[in-house]
């Protein structure tokens, strides 16, 4: 009987291969990958309608002119607050960026299955690609919307020279959420249903339609905790009318704020650990 045959010694040692991360294949290409995907979905949207890029800016114009005389005409709260118009075009056009981003990332990886199946390459594109193509439709809007600020007789302020900054943390707040869904949805497709209702929620319980100030009392600590609170309130402060109250008035000072401040980064850390966690079993899952 012969005896077993001892493997060399000099073999390397085994490891494990990971499958396609969500950053793979450098920094450059991931860049071309966004760049390029983005831009063909922005272009895509409105491909061979008849008033193409024009819907971008008559979607939020057309609710903003039904939210504006429900809340002027009828329930009388606009009437109340200055510059109302345009705090509300203001806060529909960004909050629309916020839900077309999230609602449009949930089904985003798995939408591109066949992609991902046969492909390597970031991951991470994916959903960020749907961020960009959003934030490019927020560029469009955003010209109608200075338009009527400046129209309406709001002042130039310094603060208004502040807004890429606040536009930095609604873009990075957004696309960790879109990040979360992304990966979420690839396992629980119950979570298209549930962010659904959960962005109108959030619509309703963000200052977007109301001032801060109407907020009853019992309710007010609640609605202070979302990130989009602070973001929104402060915007008022900044951009229209700098004597309403800003995010810290609004909280009752700044450690009033810390809820809220450590929801936000909470939500980018888990954002960043899921999704690398799953990119690499994306394909297995579908």
């Amino acid at each position: 009987m012969s005896e077993p045959v001892e493997p060399p010694a000099d073999l390397p040692e085994l490891v494990e291969v990971q499958g396609p991360t969500s950053i793979g294949g450098g920094w450059h290409r991931f860049f071309e990958l966004l760049t390029l995907i983005s831009v063909t979905e922005f272009k895509k949207t409105y491909f061979d309608t008849a008033l193409g890029y024009l819907w971008s800016l008559i979607k939020p114009l057309v609710l903003f002119g039904v939210l504006l005389f429900v809340f002027t005409q009828i329930f009388r709260v606009g009437s109340q607050v200055e510059f109302y118009p345009v705090l509300l075009l203001f806060n529909i056009v960004l909050f629309g960026f916020f839900q077309e981003a999230s609602i449009s990332s949930v089904t985003s990886v798995v939408s591109q299955e066949a992609i991902v199946r046969k492909t390597q390459f970031p991951r991470l594109v994916i959903p960020l690609a749907v961020v960009l193509t959003a934030l490019m439709n927020l560029g469009v809007n955003l010209v109608v919307v200075l338009v009527f600020v400046f129209a309406f007789g709001v002042d130039p302020s310094w603060s208004m020279f502040l807004f890429p900054v606040w536009m930095a943390a609604l873009v990075i707040l957004t696309a960790a959420v879109s990040l979360i869904l992304s990966s979420l949805y690839v396992k629980f497709r119950d979570v298209a249903i549930i962010w659904s209702v959960g962005v109108t929620v959030l619509f309703y319980g963000t200052p977007v339609l109301y001032p801060i100030e109407i907020v009853p009392e019992k309710y007010h600590d609640i609605v202070m905790l979302s990130p989009l609170t602070i973001l929104f309130v402060q915007a008022r402060h900044w951009f229209i009318d700098p004597s309403a109250p800003s995010a810290v008035e609004a909280a009752g000072g700044w450690l009033s704020l810390l809820p809220a401040g450590l929801i936000s980064i909470a939500t980018c850390v888990f954002a960043v650990w899921i999704f690398r966690h799953q990119a690499p079993r994306v394909a297995e899952d579908l």
